[in-house]
């Protein structure tokens, strides 16, 4: 999942970047209103994470004319603008959720795993595919019962195909969500990584497809 982070106060930003990067987030970072707007028009994000109290154009403007595009990313605020009315602008102008300076890190992750399922259209606090099951709020995966340990990317990859079973998800996608501006992924690299996760998921029931020319996804109903 990709997340745009727009913070001005680099001390807090880069603490929050490393701490979504460590979660397994591709996570780019941006600290004013016209780089944001600039980002979000040229890059699709899952999750963007505004403050408001911004130079060169401030959140809400920022947020204003990214609706107005029709752009469908999930928001959440993080700012010490915390009034009722600052709630209900933020919130009227398309903001799914609103935290106020300081706040609790734990608060702060379960929101954002919150918005993220949410941007999936994800409703369950699991998804279970054959006897493999993942847990939506710890983002752990298990297999009978047991929890399966998985390299950075590679759970990365088997988090959105699950997040997305029975669709197909396109490689362009797949790029889009693994990857911030500042990392790569290559075509072989795709294929490593499904072909890894197809034979450790086979003994499961989970069967990892190719739409050749497309993308990958997971059966439903294995």
């Amino acid at each position: 999942m990709r997340i745009l982070l727009v913070e001005d106060n680099e001390p807090l930003a880069e603490g929050l970047a490393q701490l979504l990067s460590g979660a397994g987030y591709a996570v780019d970072r941006v600290g004013d209103g016209l780089s944001a707007e600039a980002l979000a028009a040229a890059e699709r994000f899952d999750l963007i994470i505004l403050d408001l109290n911004l130079p060169e154009m401030d959140g809400l403007s920022f947020l204003r004319a990214m609706r107005a595009r029709h752009n469908q990313a999930a928001v959440l605020i993080l700012t010490a603008r915390g009034t009722p009315e600052d709630r209900i602008r933020g919130l009227d102008l398309g903001a799914d959720d609103y935290l106020v300076k300081p706040f609790d890190i734990g608060e702060f992750e379960a929101r954002v795993r919150s918005l993220l399922r949410r941007q999936a259209g994800l409703r369950a606090a699991e998804v279970t595919v054959g006897a493999v099951k993942l847990d939506l709020a710890a983002r752990r995966f298990s297999a009978d019962g047991q929890a399966l340990d998985l390299p950075a990317r590679e759970h990365a990859l088997l988090e959105l195909l699950f997040m997305r079973a029975g669709k197909v998800v396109t490689k362009e996608a797949i790029v889009q969500s693994m990857t911030s501006l500042d990392d790569s992924l290559s075509d072989n690299a795709i294929e490593q990584y499904t072909s890894r996760l197809r034979r450790r998921l086979a003994p499961f029931g989970v069967n990892l497809r190719t739409a050749r020319g497309i993308g990958y996804y997971i059966e439903r109903g294995t």
